[in-house]
C-alpha cells in the first residue's frame, strides 16, 4: 500500500518544504543535522528513539527489527558526540530490511558502509567511540527533539543534500500543499529569468514573497493553536 503524502514530500526539495513550515508557523527544521553524503535522498514516517545515559542492563540497537520497512529511523540523542548510537550492522540491518534512512541528534559510526550501501544517513557528527556502556534505548514510539524539531511517531521525515525537515502529521496536507505551490511558483521565475525577465519583477508578478512570508492573519492562527 503506498503512503500517498510521503510520494508527495519526496517530490519536494527541504528548502520549499522548509519554506512552508515558516509560512505556516511550524518549526520542523532539524538544524545541524547533515547528510554523510550530498547524494542521499530520503523520505519516509518516522519511527522515534530516544536514549539516555547507560544504567544497569542498557541496550543500543535491538530496535531494528521492530522497524517497518520505508520507515526513517529518528534518534533523539540529545546531540552527543562522545556515544554513537549507530555502526555498520545497525546499517546493514536497515538496509536489507528497506529502511528510508536515519536521523541521529549525536552521532554515528562505521560511516563507510552506509557510504558503500548507499543507505542514507543524517546526523550531527561522527565518530569512532562507541554507545555501549554509556547510553541506552530510553523509549520508542514516542515524542523526540532533533535540531530543535519535535517530531512524533509517524510524522513525515524528508531528507536531501541540504538536511532535514520534519512534517507533522496533523499539519501535512497544508504543509505540502504550501510546499507544492512554491516549487512551482519558483519554477516559473526560473523560467522567466531565463526568458531575460529581471529577477525582481518576476518575483512581483508571480507573489514570491507573499508566498512566504507570513501575515498577520497567519500568525493570530498560529499562536491560537
Amino acid at each position: 500500500m503506498t503512503d500517498r503524502n510521503v510520494e508527495r514530500a519526496a517530490r519536494v526539495d527541504t528548502a520549499s518544504l522548509s519554506d512552508a513550515l515558516d509560512k505556516l508557523g511550524i518549526t520542523g527544521q532539524c538544524l545541524g543535522i547533515k547528510p554523510l553524503s550530498h547524494s542521499f535522498r530520503m523520505c519516509g514516517r518516522s519511527f522515534t528513539l530516544s536514549y539516555a545515559p547507560a544504567g544497569p542492563g542498557g541496550t543500543v540497537g535491538d530496535f531494528i527489527d521492530d522497524v517497518p520497512k520505508g520507515a526513517v529511523i529518528a534518534i533523539d540523542n540529545r546531540g552527543r558526540p562522545d556515544a554513537t548510537v549507530w555502526g555498520d550492522i545497525l546499517t546493514l540491518c536497515a538496509h536489507r530490511g528497506k529502511l528510508a534512512g536515519t536521523v541521529i541528534d549525536g552521532a554515528c559510526r562505521d560511516t563507510h558502509l552506509a557510504l558503500e550501501l548507499g543507505y542514507p544517513i543524517y546526523s550531527r557528527t561522527y565518530s569512532m567511540r562507541t554507545g555501549k556502556d554509556r547510553v541506552q534505548l530510553e523509549s520508542a514510539r514516542t515524542v523526540v527533539s532533533i535540531g530543535g524539531a519535535r517530531i512524533d511517531a509517524g510524522d513525515i521525515l524528508r531528507g536531501d543534500s541540504d538536511g532535514v525537515v520534519a512534517i507533522p502529521q496533523s499539519r501535512e496536507e497544508e504543509v505540502l500543499d504550501l510546499a507544492e505551490r512554491i516549487e512551482a511558483v519558483e519554477a516559473r521565475i526560473r523560467d522567466a529569468v531565463l526568458a531575460g525577465v529581471r529577477l525582481d519583477e518576476a518575483r512581483r508578478e508571480q507573489g514570491y514573497h507573499k508566498l512566504q512570508t507570513r501575515t498577520s492573519e497567519e500568525e493570530d492562527g498560529r499562536k491560537r493553536k
